[in-house]
């Protein structure tokens, strides 16, 4: 099947296509721009096993109140006062 060519009205030609030679030439980003890879925001993936469950829960609201007025990370305490009270602590 032939290649169809480009619409020259359409082409950039301050910015060619890449070609194959261009690819194989090319560096991951890490290696090429590292200050600009190591200021991207990192993204935590999925767990490999989780070790919590998803669900769904009421709670009154003081309680919901309180554990939000903490901040940042409030599930996280409101799990570890969860834990607490079942060992006793």
């Amino acid at each position: 099947m032939k290649k169809k060519s480009p619409n020259s009205e359409m082409t950039d030609k301050d910015n060619p296509e890449l070609t194959r030679k261009d690819f194989r030439r090319s560096l991951p980003l890490k290696e090429g721009f590292p200050a600009f890879h190591a200021s991207l925001k990192r993204f935590r993936g999925p767990q490999k096993s989780p070790t919590k469950k998803q669900v769904t829960l009421r709670l009154d609201p003081e309680v919901l109140d309180h554990f939000k007025s903490m901040g940042r990370g409030w599930q996280t305490l409101l799990n570890q006062a969860l834990l607490d009270n079942i060992h006793g602590e």
